[in-house]
């Protein structure tokens, strides 16, 4: 593919480009971005693994995003004097798999009203429904020329490209609303995250729910591993090669259920591995000597980012056990201010997860479904504010009376 140049307004001295991939550029330059107090300020991050040149370019490199896979990498970068300001992971879709934000039914409209809604562009972190930085700062350049730089070469690079619409997924609040002065539509959803308020043990949290719920939780765990099941936490040089190959097996069972075809291939694990062990936990379930059932999490400096799970065994509660419990206790230990538990799932509110929206950003090129578009999100997005005020009701946490305490 063509590289895709534009200046951004009123920024005539910086150079706008699209990259077929992360090595057309170093993992330093590219994380003094991803990591820089330019790009986290707004949040409570030091540290964000997904968007990471290691995580980033394991993806790339096992061949799980590809013109093949239907992502097919162009990154956004932008220059001044050759040196690095700003990027953005962006990547060239055929399709609407793998992203966790809906538009199947913006295609669909789209399509029978005779346009093309492929390709499109979609900035985030591919297969990864974690809110992150999306456009990436160098220390000591502004935020909002950078955005104006990226907002430009994602424009044009739609442009060369013939694709429909920009698509920014699970971004921070602050650079929503950058992209949302610069034009882009914006969409909000709502993701399930448990929160530490200083709890000291996994019983302390226990006792800042009702009775009933206290009471349901330990049952649940102690029913989840009655039939002998113990649990690992593996990190580090204890990933190794046959712990994967055992994870694998339950990650392949359950995408091959849920999704029809796994997004990560076995390659990906093991570069994972050789460049961030200290920055996996793999929570595994063991019964009988031999590994049952597992879920992977990231570790960031301030939250645990669980993400896949999987098993070879059905047990009640096991997946509540691993996913859920596991995850708070090692959040507890490490000191970290919340648990992310993936998209979706109402049924983690009774297990001490909060609601919380997420946010999105959409620029699309055809001016009759832009309208279209900007009509329903303005819809959604009062639906979903509601209906986060509604959950926030029905969690387990006790409350100011003795009947609701119970």
């Amino acid at each position: 593919m063509k590289q895709a140049s534009a200046p951004p307004p009123d920024a005539t001295a910086l150079t706008v480009r699209a990259l077929p991939g992360l090595k057309e550029i170093g993992a330093q330059a590219w994380d003094a971005c991803a990591l820089s107090p330019e790009t986290l300020a707004a949040g409570d991050e030091t540290y964000n693994p997904f968007v990471t040149h290691a995580f980033l370019s394991a993806l790339e490199e096992s061949g799980c995003v590809s013109r093949r896979t239907g992502w097919l990498p162009v990154h956004v970068v932008v220059e001044r004097e050759g040196k690095l300001l700003a990027a953005a992971p962006c990547y060239l879709k055929s399709h609407s798999q793998g992203e966790y934000v809906f538009d199947h039914g913006w295609a669909d409209a789209f399509e029978r009203a005779g346009g093309s809604y492929y390709p499109k562009l979609q900035v985030s972190v591919p297969f990864t429904p974690v809110t992150g930085p999306r456009f990436l700062i160098a220390p000591g350049t502004d935020p909002n020329e950078a955005t104006a730089g990226l907002v430009a070469g994602l424009r044009a690079l739609r442009g060369e490209v013939e694709a429909s619409s920009i698509h920014v997924t699970f971004m921070r609040e602050a650079e929503w609303e950058r992209a949302g002065a610069a034009g882009f539509l914006k969409r909000t959803d709502q993701q399930f995250h448990w929160e530490n308020d200083g709890y000291s043990s996994f019983d302390g949290f226990l006792e800042a729910l009702s009775s009933r719920k206290r009471k349901t939780i330990k049952r649940e765990r102690r029913d989840a591993l009655a039939p002998g099941i113990t649990i690992e936490h593996l990190t580090g040089p204890d990933l190794t090669e046959a712990v994967w190959d055992a994870f694998y097996g339950f990650y392949m069972d359950t995408g091959a259920r849920k999704w029809g075809r796994p997004y990560l291939n076995r390659r990906f694990f093991s570069l994972l591995t050789e460049r961030m062990a200290d920055r996996i936990l793999l929570i595994m379930a063991k019964r009988e000597g031999r590994y049952i059932a597992g879920a992977i999490n990231m570790i960031g400096d301030t939250a645990l980012y669980g993400r896949n799970w999987g098993c070879v065994e059905d047990h009640p509660f096991l997946h509540f056990e691993v996913c859920y419990y596991q995850a708070i206790e090692f959040a507890i230990a490490r000191g970290l201010k919340r648990v992310e538990a993936g998209a979706q799932g109402e049924h983690k509110l009774a297990r001490g997860y909060r609601p919380v929206l997420m946010h999105s950003a959409h620029d699309i090129a055809d001016p009759s479904l832009r309208k279209a578009v900007a009509d329903y999100l303005q819809r959604e997005r009062a639906h979903v504010a509601e209906a986060v005020d509604v959950l926030d009701t029905l969690t387990p946490f006790r409350r100011g009376t003795p009947d609701e305490q119970a």
